[in-house]
């Protein structure tokens, strides 16, 4: 009686052994390909399935976009200049036979093929072209990597260039270009301000020129300015000079004229040096 019952608990329990190994779970990211007796029968989709035990075997294979990076390369431009470019890359199965059946470690096989069809593309443009044109290479890269990869059944769904370094050498040259020109545009945009600045004080001189009280206006308010400041020394503009000089001839000969004839005396105003505001004379210094 134990021998039996030992023997029905083995079977028992083989069973459960057996059972549990021909129940397979394929998740709904996942696509499972079955292989009998080392032959591809078909693909199982997403859910739970059953299988021979020791006779089918199950590869699940995710259907899911990978994240890839790929490690920094040293390349060498079209223009002879030494750089480091990183990049990653994001592909999927989109043929879970394929990626069983005709490539043994696809993410290995494409991380390779990455490494070298980016310094493939890189080392066909300039540096400049690869600091300005980076989608135009992330589309070349992805366009040759889907050619091979395809027959693996996986699609590279982007390709993006993660970091570029330079040389610190091409980096001050780079630094001094940029420096360059900016001074050159400041260089510019001060001209367009003198250009435009000579151009409006062209247009105020044709005005002052059609009303010539528009000009000694001018003057006295620049003298008004220039007594606010503590000058020692002030230059007048030769007009204003002009003026004064003739105010101080009229008043001359019209003491000249009150001296011959002693009853036009009192009407003439007694003779005042010339002056400017704040106390600054003709002479062009403060008292």
């Amino acid at each position: 009686m134990r021998t039996l019952a030992v023997v029905v608990v083995v079977l028992v329990v083989l069973l459960l052994l057996t059972a549990a190994m021909s129940v397979r779970v394929v998740k709904q990211y996942e696509d499972g390909v079955l292989f009998r007796l080392g032959k591809v029968i078909g693909e199982r989709a997403p859910g739970l399935r059953l299988i021979i035990p020791y006779v089918d075997v199950l590869h699940r294979i995710s259907l899911r976009i990978v994240t890839m990076p790929i490690q920094s390369q040293g390349i060498i431009t079209r223009d002879n200049v030494s750089v480091d470019v990183s990049a990653v890359a994001y592909f999927k199965v989109v043929d879970a036979v394929k990626s069983v059946v005709a490539i043994e470690n696809v993410g290995a096989a494409i991380d390779q093929i990455a490494q070298t069809t980016l310094r493939k593309v890189v080392g066909q443009h300039t540096l400049d072209e690869t600091l300005s044109e980076t989608d135009k290479i992330n589309l070349d890269i992805q366009a040759i990597l889907d050619v091979t990869t395809i027959e693996w059944g996986v699609q590279v769904t982007l390709v993006e260039l993660k970091d570029i370094q330079l040389p610190e050498t091409m980096k001050r040259a780079m630094a001094r270009q940029a420096e360059a020109e900016r001074e050159k545009r400041a260089k510019i945009i001060a001209a367009e301000g003198e250009s435009l600045a000579a151009a409006a004080l062209g247009d105020a001189s044709d005005t002052m020129m059609a009303h010539p009280l528009a000009l000694q206006l001018r003057n006295l308010q620049t003298l008004v300015e220039l007594g606010v400041d503590k000058n020692t020394t002030v230059v007048f503009p030769a007009p204003l000079m002009s003026t004064i000089a003739e105010l101080g001839a009229f008043l001359a000969r019209e003491s000249g004229a009150a001296a011959v004839d002693p009853q036009l005396q009192p009407l003439i105003p007694t003779p005042i040096p010339a002056a400017v505001p704040n106390g600054i004379t003709a002479a062009g210094s403060r008292p």
